[in-house]
């Protein structure tokens, strides 16, 4: 089997064979002298047969293994050899330098074996400790992030010159100036949608008036903030851990780590301090516009004017609901940020990462905001309610 196809001749003692298919009988002290490319693209769909027919030669401790003649010789073909002879080098061998070099790499590889699975009770426990080990390095993660904001932010207060007021400033741009389409149609499509229903139910009842009451409160105090959050969450957190991510990938934060350039003070506060400013003022545009699209729902059907809408909303919220929905802003704003940098630091240097640290502080920042939320909820229950 001459040229670049990958081969083998036997011979020794007084007769020799070739490949043919069988394995031919030669005397005790044989030699197989391999010949051809032992590549990928020359084994191609022959490799299994190959694999099979070197293996059961390798069941003769006293053959003799002659690769100096082979061509070529990358990965594939070693490997295929390797499994061949019992992932163990056979004791005659003969090998030119740099293929010695190659399975001596692979003898220091050590075979992946698969994960076997957890049989009995011990299997539920077992998934238990891996979620809870996850979720406790997860926690730890984001409380030396706190932990170093909160340092960043002594240092700003005690030298105002080490404000990054460029950073705040682009970041408060691209979190809130550039969210204000977003959240002002899904704003107004809900508080539509919304009235719509409410004034449907009510007006069997005969209560019609009360709309304004239902739309008030659930408006300002809940899906004001829960709706400006999540969007925020889906289209600013992303593209926050996304920022990070690509710079990791792409060792820009490696290489401000080499030039002295704190990573937090950068990159993480500038960003924290531009969410907490901008989602309440984005909770006061989503709840306005949602009230918007509430009045305009409501008068068209029940024929409540807006004049009426507007002056029964003063006395309808109080006040109190106004500034816990700015609150609310502030706290949801810290912590998309918060989660969105923490998944943006851990991601590994390659794009899967990326992709799985990005779907990660989406779903986190969303499901934290809403756990914020039942917390505000239940801490404030009697705080703006008309008894």
């Amino acid at each position: 089997m001459a040229g670049t196809q990958p081969g083998w001749e036997l011979g020794g003692g007084a007769e020799a064979g070739k490949q043919s298919g069988s394995v031919p009988t030669a005397d005790a002290r044989r030699t197989i002298r391999l010949i051809g490319a032992w590549t990928l693209l020359a084994l191609g769909p022959r490799s299994r047969k190959l694999g099979r027919e070197l293996a059961d030669l390798a069941g003769d401790p006293q053959l003799i293994w002659d690769l100096r003649e082979v061509g070529r010789l990358d990965d594939a073909g070693a490997v295929l050899l390797w499994r061949a002879w019992g992932r163990k080098k056979p004791a005659g061998l003969e090998l030119r330098p740099e293929q010695e070099m190659v399975f001596e790499h692979l003898a220091g590889v050590k075979e992946a074996r698969p994960a076997v699975a957890p049989l009995g009770l011990a299997a539920p426990l077992i998934l238990i400790g891996r979620w809870l080990d996850v979720v406790v390095g997860h926690m730890h993660g984001l409380l030396l992030l706190i932990g170093q904001l909160a340092l960043d932010l002594i240092e700003i207060i005690v030298h105002p010159t080490r404000i990054p007021w460029k950073e705040i400033s682009a970041n408060l741009y691209r979190t809130g100036s550039q969210a204000l389409g977003i959240t002002a149609l899904v704003g107004f499509l809900i508080g539509v949608v919304l009235s719509y229903l409410s004034a449907k139910q009510l007006h069997l009842f005969g209560a019609d008036v009360f709309i304004v009451n239902l739309l008030g409160i659930a408006v300002i105090r809940e899906l004001g903030p829960v709706l400006a959050a999540i969007l925020v969450a889906g289209r600013s957190g992303s593209a926050m851990t996304a920022q990070l991510g690509v710079m990791r990938v792409t060792q820009e934060l490696d290489a401000m780590t080499v030039m002295g350039i704190p990573h937090g003070r950068r990159l993480i506060l500038p960003k924290a301090i531009a969410l907490a400013i901008a989602m309440p003022l984005l909770i006061l545009w989503t709840s306005t516009m949602a009230l918007a699209g509430g009045m305009l729902a409501a008068e068209y059907e029940t024929g409540l004017s807006h004049t009426y809408f507007i002056d029964s909303l003063r006395s309808a919220v109080p006040i109190a609901n106004y500034w816990l929905g700015l609150g609310k802003g502030v706290v949801f704003g810290l912590l998309i940020a918060l989660i969105a940098c923490h998944f943006g630091l851990r991601i590994r240097p390659n794009t899967e990462s990326l992709g799985r640290g990005v779907t990660a502080s989406v779903v986190s920042a969303i499901t934290i905001v809403i756990l914020a939320d039942a917390i505000f909820a239940i801490v404030f229950s009697n705080v703006g309610i008309v008894q």
